[in-house]
């Protein structure tokens, strides 16, 4: 019988892989349950519309420029609260004077004098700021009284000081010309010598702004006091004689004494071209002649000043002008006041210094007008006299060649002061005064205590009045008390 067909081998192989035991699976790995969503919290400053602070430092570049700006404002800032905290402490150093009671209240008050004139190469904005900034707020605190005199231009302090000291020396007007009106102070004066009211007896006082100023006001005191009380002749120079005339005259009598007239021949329109050339000529004179009229009546509208008057003597004339017979034995005293002021791109880092430092000018005219109020003074020296301002805003001869200089005009007849040294006699100085503060009241002046409130700033003002407002307790509504609806 024959043998059976063997199974393929993968029958086979299935058959035993059907019969074997099924091997375990490996376990599923199981995912870990999922946290619960939990939103982002924003921050304060997000929520209030402010951008998150940066978690970075900025560049090099933004540190340089942000370095750089905080510097300087810092510095502007603590300069701006010392300036405000020393004219505040010279203030309260002569607030007392206002609180005194006055002994008669039919006698004038003690009046001070204030002379500002233009600094060199600008106008006269820049002293009458530097008053405002420094010098008003200590003299309105002392509660007396001044006046101005202003000068536009080199001259008119020196001028106006010299006029005041003529007419107290012209005490019966012996040298007021025939129709000169009087000024509006001799008229105030006249009425109150005949209402019987009495002067100020004591020192009064000058505070002259600027060193420019300062010459001027020299100068004008010499001249007051060593000058002639009428003004000096001037010499004209005599006109100068006619040369055509002669040379016509002569031509003429040659033509005479020749006795031959010679025929001459006119040409039509030769005399028409020179009658139309004439009148065109008469024509343009007439215009010119119109405008210059106009130019100089628009000039007189704008200009109603007075023209300046020259000097009535030089500084040689010094050593040989005698002495007036009522010359007082001592002049009102004075105190000069730095007031720098320079001009010039040059200049930029002087300016940008003093600009940074303006609370040492600031204690320096504090101390300067803090004297004045209180009236101490001292004998003039030489050193006060001839000493140089190393605030000075005097113009060198070199700037005056550069065109920086505008003051006198020497083809005018006026006299340059600013560019010249100052010159003084010794029988002038000797009866000058200068302020001087006391050392008890240099002592008083540094117990002075200036508080916050008077010397910070608008922010920090701001923010202390709202500080002030939450702290403070509401206040009771009257209606509370008068209302019946809640009884």
């Amino acid at each position: 019988m024959a043998e059976p067909t063997p199974p393929p081998a993968t029958e086979a192989a299935g058959a035993a892989a059907a019969t074997a035991p099924a091997a375990p699976k490996p376990a599923a790995t199981t995912a870990p349950a999922a946290a619960p969503y939990k939103a982002p919290q924003p921050s304060p400053l997000r929520m209030m519309g402010i951008p998150g602070l940066p978690k970075k430092l900025p560049s090099r570049n933004w540190m340089i420029f942000w370095t750089v700006l905080g510097s300087f404002s810092a510095a502007v800032i603590y300069d701006k609260r010392e300036k405000k905290r020393a004219t505040a402490k010279w203030a309260r150093t002569v607030a007392h004077l206002a609180k005194e009671p006055v002994g008669n209240a039919q006698q004038l008050p003690r009046k001070l004098t204030v002379y500002l004139e233009s600094p060199p190469g600008d106008g006269l904005l820049p002293s009458q700021e530097h008053y405002i900034e420094y010098i008003k707020p200590v003299l309105a605190a002392s509660g007396l009284d001044w006046e101005f005199v202003q000068g536009r231009k080199e001259g008119d302090i020196r001028a106006a000081v010299a006029e005041r000291i003529r007419r107290a020396r012209d005490t019966d007007g012996s040298t007021r010309a025939e129709g000169q009106e009087l000024t509006k102070d001799e008229i105030i004066k006249a009425m109150r010598e005949k209402s019987g009211v009495p002067e100020f007896h004591g020192p009064k006082g000058d505070i002259v702004v600027g060193r420019h100023t300062w010459k001027e006001y020299m100068r004008g005191l010499h001249e007051g006091w060593l000058g002639p009380l009428t003004a000096p002749v001037t010499e004209t120079p005599p006109p100068a004689a006619d040369t055509k005339a002669p040379s016509a005259a002569a031509s003429t009598s040659a033509d005479s004494s020749k006795g031959v007239s010679a025929p001459e021949v006119v040409n039509i329109d030769e005399i028409k071209h020179d009658e139309d050339a004439s009148s065109a000529k008469k024509a343009a004179a007439e215009a010119a002649e119109k405008e210059k009229k106009e130019a100089e009546e628009a000039a007189a509208k704008k200009s109603e000043r007075p023209p300046q008057p020259v000097p009535y003597n030089k500084t040689t004339d010094y050593p040989s002008s005698p002495l007036p017979l009522l010359i007082p034995a001592e002049f009102s005293p004075s105190a000069p006041i730095p007031c720098p002021h320079v001009l010039g791109f040059s200049s930029t880092p002087v300016r940008l210094w003093r600009f940074l430092n303006r609370r040492k000018l600031a204690d320096d005219v504090g101390r300067e007008v803090a004297a004045v109020c209180l009236a101490a003074a001292r004998e003039w020296r030489e050193d006060d006299v001839s000493a140089q301002d190393p605030n000075s805003s005097t113009p060198t001869p070199e700037r005056e060649e550069r065109g920086v200089y505008n003051g006198a005009n020497s083809a005018e007849g006026q006299e340059k002061i600013w560019t010249q040294p100052v010159v003084t006699d010794p029988r002038i100085t000797m009866r000058m005064r200068r302020f001087e503060l006391l050392p008890e009241d240099e002592e008083r002046s540094r117990a002075v205590v200036v508080p916050e409130v008077e010397i910070e700033g608008w922010i920090k003002g701001s923010l202390r009045e709202l500080w002030q407002w939450i702290r403070a307790p509401a206040e009771p509504n009257p209606r509370w008390s008068t209302d019946s609806d809640f009884s």
